[in-house]
C-alpha cells in the first residue's frame, strides 16, 4: 500500500516558498511509494506553478468571504481538519510563518505527524498574536525545517524542539543556458515589487553609473497591495533611464531572462532564502546582493562566486556593480564559480532531504 503524504500551503501563486513546494511535489510525486496530495485553503488558493498530473489536488468549494472574516476562518478550519482526516494521511508538510499556526490549530488531537517550515527571514517580527501560537504550537509538530542555520539558531534561542533540520531550497541546475557567450548587457533583478526589495534603489544605482548600452530588466509584480509598479515607473522617468529600465511584470519563464542577463543584482533587504539567488548562480550569474540576516551568506562566497554587500551600503553595492558592467572578464570567472557552488542546492538533493525527513 502506498503511503500517503499530504502537502499543505494557502497558495501556488507565483512566489519563492510558491516555487519550493511546488518543485517538492513534482519530486514527491516521482515516487512509486507515494500519493501525494495538495491541500490550498487560502483566500485565493491560486495554481501558478505546473504540478504533476497525478498530485491530487484539493481546493474548498466555498470563497473566503472578507466580509465576515471570523466566520470563513473557522468554515476554513473546519475544512482543512476534515479534508485531512479524509485523506489520513502519514506525514503533512505545512509552509508558512502565519500558515503552520492555522494548521497547526487546525488539527489539534488529530494523529497525524505535521512537519512546518518557516520561508521568510528568521527573525521577522509576527506580531504578539502569531508570535504567543508560534512558541505555543510549533513545539507540538513532529517536526520543524529550516532553511538556513541562522533560522536555526534564532529559532532556539526563543523557543525548543526536539527535533530540527536544516535545509536549503531545492535550484534546478537545469533549467537555464548557462553558456558565457551571446550574453546581452543586462542587469536582471527578480523579486515581487514590494518595499523590502528595494528596487527603487536598485534604479538610482543604475542611473548613477550612467551606462547608456547597458538595460535593468526588473520582474515582479505588485504585491500586499503596495502598488509600486507605478511608482518604480515614475522613479525611472524621473532619472531619465525609462528607456533602459524594463518592467516585464510577472513571468512564467523567468530562465530565458537568466540565459541572456550578464549580471544578477538583489537588493533585497528580508529573506529566508532567495531562490532567485540559486537560479542566477545556477545559470551562471555572479551575483551582487545585501548580506540580510539569512540566505544568500549560505550560497555566495564574497568575491568568489558573487558580492556580499553589508546591508544598506549602497555606495559599495554601486560600485560593485560598476565594476562588473565594465568588466567582463571578471563576470565570467564569478560566473563559472557561481555555477559550481550552487550544486550542493541541487533540486535532487534537497528534495531526497525533504522526503528522508518527513518520512522518517
Amino acid at each position: 500500500m502506498k503511503r500517503k503524504l499530504c502537502l499543505v500551503i494557502h497558495s501556488l501563486q507565483a512566489g519563492g516558498m510558491e516555487r519550493v513546494m511546488s518543485e517538492l511535489a513534482a519530486y514527491f510525486c516521482s515516487k512509486p511509494d507515494l500519493e501525494v496530495y495538495l491541500v490550498m485553503y487560502g483566500i485565493k488558493p491560486e495554481l501558478f506553478y505546473k504540478v504533476p498530473d497525478n498530485l491530487i489536488i484539493q481546493k474548498p468549494d466555498f470563497e473566503f468571504d472578507n466580509t465576515k472574516r471570523l466566520f470563513s476562518t473557522l468554515k476554513t478550519m473546519i475544512y482543512l481538519r476534515k479534508t485531512i482526516k479524509r485523506i489520513s494521511p502519514n506525514s503533512i508538510l505545512s509552509f508558512g510563518e502565519y500558515w503552520n499556526s492555522f494548521l497547526l490549530l487546525s488539527t489539534i488531537g488529530l494523529k497525524y505527524p505535521v512537519f512546518v517550515s518557516d520561508r521568510s527571514q528568521p527573525d521577522k517580527h509576527l506580531k504578539w498574536m502569531h508570535n504567543k501560537l508560534r512558541h505555543w504550537l510549533y513545539p507540538k509538530a513532529e517536526g520543524l525545517i529550516m532553511q538556513t542555520e541562522k533560522a536555526k539558531e534564532i529559532y532556539l534561542s526563543k523557543n525548543t524542539h526536539k527535533k530540527i533540520a536544516v535545509i536549503g531550497n531545492p535550484i534546478n541546475l537545469e533549467a537555464s543556458d548557462t553558456s558565457t557567450v551571446n550574453k546581452e548587457k543586462i542587469v536582471l533583478m527578480v523579486g515581487r515589487l514590494i518595499k523590502t526589495k528595494n528596487q527603487d534603489k536598485l534604479i538610482e544605482m543604475f542611473a548613477n553609473i550612467n551606462s547608456p548600452d547597458w538595460k535593468l530588466v526588473i520582474i515582479g509584480y505588485d504585491h500586499l497591495k503596495q502598488h509600486n509598479m507605478e511608482r518604480l515607473k515614475v522613479l525611472a522617468k524621473s532619472l531619465k533611464v525609462e528607456n533602459n529600465v524594463i518592467f516585464t511584470g510577472k513571468q512564467t519563464d523567468v530562465d530565458a531572462f537568466y540565459s541572456k542577463s550578464s549580471i544578477f543584482a538583489f537588493t533585497s533587504s528580508s529573506e529566508g532564502f532567495p531562490n532567485v539567488v540559486g537560479e542566477a548562480m545556477a545559470a551562471g550569474l555572479p551575483v551582487i546582493a545585501f548580506d540580510c540576516i539569512a540566505g544568500p551568506s549560505e550560497m555566495i562566497t564574497d568575491s568568489y562566486d558573487g558580492y556580499l554587500i553589508p546591508l544598506f551600503d549602497y555606495k559599495l553595492f554601486e560600485s560593485k556593480l560598476a565594476e562588473l558592467m565594465t568588466n567582463e572578464e571578471l563576470r565570467i570567472r564569478l560566473g563559472l564559480n557561481a555555477k559550481e557552488s550552487i550544486k550542493k542546492f541541487s533540486s535532487q538533493t534537497i528534495c531526497e532531504s525533504f522526503y528522508r525527513f518527513i518520512t522518517d
